[in-house]
């Protein structure tokens, strides 16, 4: 038994001992088969380009025999015409200046046709005397790169063509939101704008001007939380509720207590949406002129009001609560009188909420009162002219601008020829 162990010991150790005399003998490979054989292409050449020296690796690579290309090719004829170009105009200039050059990429022209992309490192070997002798140059092949990064670049555009497939439905669905064209009210202009904050999604602004009974109109702008396919839902609902309700009940504070119902009654779940509104119902003064409008809203910014005698106040609609979060929400209302030369501002947050940078260059918000002062400073004004306005001041915040913001604004006009320049 003992001698059954030691036996086999014993072949073990040969078997050791055999290992470590064949690893020895591949450490042991001569410094020419390494040069020959090595996972990369070798190659030298005079300075003048001419192919002096090139191993087994890359003449296998580009299926040349030896004599095929010693003292007979410079380095440059391996390469394709575009290559070929870029190594008189960049790579040989640059080596002279430099004495290197490293990781360039270039296109090799194999014996069949074929090319073989590679990443060239090219050093000039220089004698006792400093002067150039020569240039060895490792090539690298790039083949698996190359397909890496074409895959990439491919993946690239398919990314891009997406989005700008998805853009093209964020902005058509965003247009069906809107209506194509406001009423036309006799003895009203009307002037709105859309700003988009983000042309990849959907945002949850909205407003409309539509005319309901005799001698009155409807009109709303609101503004649903979130972006994106779940706000579009709620924006189309809440728009079409709007007017659905109005055509039964004009009253402003029914018509937004009725969106409340069906928006609290939809959306109540794990996922509840809700908005701010202003529904306002306009009715035509026959005895002194102007319009006479009711305003409700249910958590919404204040109106702004510009009078034709320069003067402009906010109009506000305190304790109004959003809409769709309480199963009866309080929605506060307030009455004016529009006379000729006045003009309605309303406006989503979105205008109010820019980040902008204040005088010590912190970030802040530009806030209503900003946003009084400068309808003050527009004042007496019109409807077009108002919106022109809004859309600079939205400009000029750039990207400080991260959500939607619509805007609505209605003017009473003077007699012909008393309007302001």
């Amino acid at each position: 038994m003992f001698g059954d162990v030691a036996g086999g010991r014993g072949g073990g150790d040969r078997d050791s001992v055999d290992g470590r005399a064949e690893f020895s003998a591949l450490l042991e490979e001569s410094a020419e088969d390494l040069y020959e054989h090595a996972p990369c292409g070798f190659l030298s050449t005079r300075m003048d380009g001419r192919i002096a020296k090139v191993n087994t690796t890359l003449l296998n690579w580009l299926g040349y025999e030896r004599d095929d290309l010693l003292g007979r090719r410079h380095f440059s004829d391996l390469l394709t015409v575009g290559g070929r170009l870029y190594h008189e105009t960049h790579f040989a200039p640059l080596l002279r200046m430099q004495g290197e050059v490293s990781g360039i990429a270039l296109e090799l022209k194999a014996a069949d046709g074929s090319r073989l992309p590679v990443l060239v490192t090219s050093t000039v070997r220089t004698g006792s005397d400093g002067q150039p002798l020569l240039i060895r140059t490792t090539l690298f092949d790039a083949r698996d790169r190359r397909a890496y990064e074409t895959e990439l670049l491919r993946a690239r555009k398919e990314a891009e063509r997406e989005r700008e497939r998805l853009q093209r439905l964020a902005t058509t669905l965003q247009r069906t939101l809107l209506p194509p064209a406001l009423a036309d009210v006799p003895g009203l202009n009307v002037s709105a704008y859309y700003h988009v904050a983000s042309v990849d999604e959907v945002g949850g602004d909205f407003y409309d001007l539509f005319p309901l009974a005799e001698g009155t109109w409807g009109l709303f702008l609101g503004d649903v939380c979130g972006k994106g396919a779940a706000a579009a839902a709620v924006t189309s609902l809440a728009r079409y509720t709007l007017r659905a309700a109005a055509v039964y009940n004009p009253d402003p504070v029914a018509v937004l207590a009725n969106l409340n119902t069906v928006l609290n009654h939809e959306y109540n779940g794990v996922d509840p949406r809700f908005c701010t509104v202003v529904f306002g119902l306009l009715t035509p003064d026959p005895v002194r002129g102007g319009f006479h409008i009711t305003l409700a809203s249910g958590g919404h910014p204040p109106a702004l009001l510009m009078r034709a005698d320069g003067t402009t106040d906010s109009l506000p609609t305190p304790g109004g609560q959003l809409i769709g979060v309480l199963a009866d929400a309080h929605i506060a209302t307030t009455a004016v009188r529009l006379t000729p030369g006045d003009t309605l501002l309303l406006h989503t947050d979105g205008l109010t909420e820019a980040h902008v940078h204040s005088v010590d260059d912190r970030e802040d918000r530009y806030g209503d009162d900003a946003l009084l002062a400068f309808a003050r400073a527009l004042a007496p004004t019109t409807a077009s002219d108002t919106v022109d306005a809004i859309r600079d001041l939205l400009d000029t915040f750039g990207t400080g601008v991260d959500d939607d913001t619509a805007v609505l604004a209605i003017h009473v006009p003077l007699p012909y020829g008393d309007e302001p320049l």
